[in-house]
């Protein structure tokens, strides 16, 4: 299998199996002298992990990862960052159906046709498992972007849009949400769908402040493609906006333009707006950097439905064991690390070409 590796200066190389002994990355291009141990990682794994409401998977994994390699006396040596994480709460045994017949929605189907093999216990590789380590490797990429902040929250969930934003509230909302009456109401939705063997999907949106002017490339390089492929391969996500996204399409040239005026004492100029979620031309305008991601239903759901066996014959499948009835409220610290990835390699290549 080939391309499992995220970045160009900051790259990132993920390996490992959903039921596997370990999943485990390998980050290089990380500059040197940079703090840091495995308390800088862990907060931000913590937040991504299974088991922590019901509303989530209840697979019991306490995600403590260890570095192995690229850090000496606390810091960066400018070699590479190996992090491996024990697998400890897979049961193999729930996924037998799944090794008879495939799930739609699923990879496993595409998996056969390209590879003539899958693991089907959890999904093998294809599993959501993965994005532990992306999340752990977004950690690292924190702490090169330095005071650029990152913060996602879920705004949309089953289709019911969330009309607060309360920030304080996301410390304690199990669902990632800052609308205090949307988590009620999306808690009521959750339960409602989990009884019924059902999911549903979610929109993340996604805020990265304090990005300067200048990062990003203009053609091949644009910062804003390098953020809609980096969450378009997070597993289940469907479609990405970039500010205003597809409501900029209904929009007249003057009411989409993000206007300027000159900036105090000779700064940076003022914007009125940012309808282009911080972006112009493929390079980033020092605004906030804005995007929302679409997450489909969970395709592993109880109710039974229509599918084929590896032999092509017809028949049904229900898939039993622990899953997210809803994607979203997990994907929101990968979304975070994904968006830290992106910002980190742009850094770094800005900082190769213009010093």
């Amino acid at each position: 299998m080939s391309i499992n590796t995220f970045g160009r200066m900051f790259r990132v190389t993920t390996w490992g199996e959903s039921h596997g002994p370990e999943i485990g990355a390998v980050i290089d291009g990380c500059p040197p002298g940079i703090a840091l141990l495995e308390s800088d990682i862990q907060p931000w794994l913590d937040k991504r992990k299974p088991g922590q409401s019901r509303h989530t998977t209840q697979r019991r994994e306490s995600d403590a990862v260890q570095i192995m390699s690229g850090v000496f006396e606390g810091k960066t040596t400018g070699t590479p960052i190996s992090l491996v994480i024990a697998n400890e709460d897979q049961r193999s045994k729930d996924y037998g159906e799944v090794a008879r017949a495939y799930r739609p929605g699923h990879a496993d189907y595409v998996y056969d046709a390209k590879y003539g093999i899958r693991d089907w216990r959890g999904g093998g590789r294809s599993s959501a498992r993965e994005t532990a380590m992306r999340v752990a490797a977004g950690a690292i990429a924190r702490k090169v972007i330095g005071a650029v902040g990152i913060r996602a929250h879920l705004v949309e969930l089953g289709g019911d849009r969330a009309t607060r934003f309360a920030a304080q509230h996301l410390d304690t909302s199990a669902l990632n949400c800052a609308d205090p009456d949307a988590e009620e109401r999306w808690a009521a939705m959750l339960d409602k769908a989990r009884r019924a063997g059902s999911s549903l999907g979610a929109v993340v949106e996604v805020i990265a402040s304090g990005a300067p002017a200048g990062w990003g490339a203009p053609v091949y390089g644009k910062i804003d493609a390098d953020i809609a492929a980096a969450m378009m391969g997070i597993n289940a996500a469907k479609g990405v906006e970039i500010g205003d996204g597809f409501e900029a399409a209904r929009l007249t040239g003057e009411e989409n333009a993000d206007a300027m005026r000159p900036g105090a004492d000779d700064g940076p100029p003022d914007f009125t707006s940012n309808h282009a979620g911080g972006t112009a031309g493929g390079i980033t305008t020092g605004q906030d950097l804005i995007a929302r991601v679409a997450f489909k239903p969970t395709s592993s759901i109880r109710t039974p439905v229509d599918t084929v066996a590896p032999d092509g014959s017809a028949t049904t499948i229900a898939t039993t064991g622990r899953h997210d009835p809803c994607v979203g409220i997990r994907a929101v610290p990968v979304v975070e690390a994904m968006m830290a990835l992106v910002l980190a390699d742009h850094m770094l290549l800005h900082r190769a070409q213009c010093g």
